[in-house]
């Protein structure tokens, strides 16, 4: 375990005394054990485990202070992983993250009152905290791909992550994930090989990340713009609004939820008019997952969802080209709408998508996975039971839960139970809900009688 005090490195606003004070004496302490806990995975990067849980109680002893004066902030640490530091010193992309995480938190205290009186839209509190992050970008032609995919995935599926990555990075776009480990650092990886290649060097690497989440999915060593958002529904809407366009490769559960939503979004008529090009792909030894995906988006949401996506099997120039070919009809579709390159306004997101939902035990029970509703919001409530599942999987609240009340149960009709059951089965079988440790299920599927 490591004591330092840390400085940023390059340019990070000054904090008010205000804000600082604020921070450190939150009634509840909930915005400084908040920091600390963001802190602890962003130190945390390279350890093998998803484990949210098992990585806060290992780490019982670790502490962070935010330090100020008048030539700026500092940050002191106790018992910090040692893996964050070389010779003593800390790595400086870690401290970058660290950083991040920081200015993020401190909006985030600041604009929660906000987020929760709804005196301004969600998609407005999005684009400010983009905005904070400096995320957007104007006068830059569209060419930003958000790439959706599991932390858990085999050796095979993560090279193929690479290659596609590589064949985007020598086509000069950008990559956008979750900020994690395996499909989500496989793309950033091709990538930077594919912008070396072509001598680009204004390269970004965008990772998109939640509190409830960064233990689990800890930035990886790639990322050069970390964004925390306060949930993950914010978390989503900051992909599509700031993407261009999406590739899916192979996951589990979390990456089921991320299909689901940008479906739901898509099957909004209001959105017929908006291109948001969407791709899944994987090798040839993975075709069997997106034949079981497709077969249960079609079993439940039908073949109007399966015609919003393409999937493309073991080619990743293929995948590359036809995404450069979509950011032309991005480019020409946002000109004919008058919507800005760097933030989607167009896209239309109901409130089914925007809150967040919290995933107890009566809440996952309560969940309407029924045909009697239509197919925008049996998408959102689909995407809530995968929520709840990826919670009860890794994340520390729902493991904990799961620990004190047993698995969730989640009841619907016959046949979507059955087709639900048929997709995690084979997550399952597959090794796709957890990366460390033996996973027992933490739900239970129920027919509605």
């Amino acid at each position: 375990m490591v004591n330092a005090i840390i400085t940023p490195k390059g340019q990070l606003d000054l904090l008010s005394k205000s804000e600082i004070n604020l921070l450190q004496s939150s009634s509840d302490g909930s915005y400084a054990n908040l920091f600390r806990n963001c802190a602890l995975a962003v130190l945390s990067t390279g350890v093998d485990s998803d484990d949210g849980h098992a990585l806060l109680a290992a780490h019982e002893d670790f502490s962070i202070d935010v330090l100020s004066s008048a030539r700026g902030v500092a940050l002191r640490l106790e018992n910090a992983p040692e893996n964050a530091f070389v010779d003593g010193n800390m790595i400086t992309g870690i401290r970058n993250h660290l950083f991040a995480v920081l200015r993020d938190i401190v909006y985030l205290q600041e604009q929660y009152p906000y987020w929760e009186q709804q005196e301004e839209s969600i998609t407005d509190l999005v684009f400010k905290t983009l905005r904070n992050a400096r995320a957007l970008q104007p006068r830059k032609r569209p060419n930003l791909v958000v790439c959706w995919g599991g932390h858990s995935i085999a050796e095979h599926e993560y090279d193929y992550s690479k290659e596609v990555g590589y064949r985007l990075g020598l086509r000069g776009l950008d990559i956008c994930t979750g900020c994690g480990i395996g499909a989500m650092k496989g793309p950033m990886k091709g990538a930077t090989i594919g912008h070396a290649k072509q001598v680009i060097n204004n390269t970004r690497f965008i990772g998109i990340t939640e509190p409830g989440i960064i233990a689990s999915e800890a930035p990886n060593a790639i990322v050069n713009e970390l964004i925390i958002m306060p949930d993950i529904e914010k978390r989503l809407e900051a992909f599509v609004r700031l993407g261009h366009a999406i590739i899916v490769f192979p996951g589990g559960a979390g990456t089921a939820e991320e299909i689901l939503y940008i479906l739901g979004i898509l099957l909004n008529e209001k959105n017929n008019d908006v291109a948001v090009p969407l791709i899944f792909t994987g090798p040839k030894a993975s075709e069997a997952y997106f034949e079981q995906l497709d077969s249960f988006i079609g079993l439940t949401l039908g073949e109007q969802a399966q015609a919003l996506y393409t999937i493309i099997i073991e080619d990743g120039i293929e995948v590359a080209q036809s995404v450069c070919q979509s950011m032309k009809k991005v480019y020409k579709n946002r000109r004919k709408l008058d919507d800005a390159f760097f933030y989607n306004w167009s896209l239309t997101i109901d409130e089914d998508f925007q809150h967040s939902f919290a995933p107890t035990h009566e809440n996952m029970a309560n969940l309407n996975l029924s045909r009697n509703q239509d197919k925008a919001h049996f998408a959102a409530n689909l995407r809530r039971a995968f929520s709840g599942i990826v919670a009860g999987n890794i994340k520390p609240d729902g493991i904990a839960a799961i620990k004190q009340h047993g698995p969730y149960q989640l009841k619907g009709d016959a046949d979507v139970m059955a087709a639900l059951d048929s997709l995690l089965s084979a997550f399952v079988e597959q090794n796709r809900m957890k990366l460390s440790g033996d996973y027992t299920p933490c739900y239970e599927l129920i027919e509605k009688e």
